[in-house]
């Protein structure tokens, strides 16, 4: 039975053990989809991504990306994490870009570096695609919230730039840290819409550096 080399990487993250955690299996061409899923269910993270091919002379690198309990066309922090590994640990050289072939189409993400290592990575996602609105009181429930506590001053609507999600503007941290889901509100909920998660977010940050806080 062949063996395959993975890597961890933590994503968005500000110092070692921290951020978002990424399980990365190289060269995994040789991988049927039942098996990509076992080893994603096996390594338990958000997501696990499987790199199936590479073209290097064109920077290409076909990957998929699967949760624990399914494949997803797109996710955020894998795309990231997985640029970063194909090119610290695969290419072992400097690229101003990659381009990762996912589910949803061809993503590139371009590198900042310093001191000769990345330490900025930018990706350009498809346009988003907006869905259809959802109102206050439903969701305000659902998140075990009062109402004035989301920031009417935006909608509450399904988008997607790749992987849906409902997008909840609220007025400050403390709702974002309150926000719980009423599980059997939720599931009726997303019956109905594309999006099987909520996120939410307020102007109001741990950081002042930051714009958003942001939470899934």
């Amino acid at each position: 039975m062949k063996k395959h080399v993975f890597y961890i990487v933590d994503v968005f993250a500000e110092k070692k053990y921290s951020g978002n955690q990424l399980a990365v299996i190289g060269d995994a061409h040789d991988l049927s989809s039942e098996s990509m899923q076992e080893i994603s269910r096996e390594m338990n993270y958000s997501e696990t991504t499987f790199i199936t091919a590479l073209h290097q002379s064109e920077s290409n690198f076909d990957v998929r990306i699967f949760t624990p309990a399914e494949e997803v066309p797109f996710a955020g922090h894998p795309t990231l994490g997985t640029a970063f590994i194909i090119q610290t640990e695969i290419l072992k050289k400097p690229v101003d870009i990659l381009h990762l072939n996912l589910k949803v189409g061809r993503i590139p993400v371009t590198f900042e570096y310093s001191g000769g290592k990345a330490e900025r990575l930018w990706m350009k996602q498809n346009a988003p695609v907006f869905s259809q609105r959802l109102d206050i009181a439903s969701i305000a429930k659902i998140l075990n919230l009062k109402t004035d506590q989301i920031d009417s001053r935006f909608p509450i609507e399904e988008v997607s730039t790749g992987l849906p999600f409902i997008i909840v503007p609220l007025k400050n941290l403390q709702a974002v840290r309150r926000s719980s889901i009423q599980k059997d509100k939720f599931f009726d909920l997303i019956r109905n819409t594309a999006a099987k998660a909520i996120l939410v977010f307020s102007p109001e940050c741990y950081d002042p550096q930051n714009h958003l806080n942001v939470r899934v």
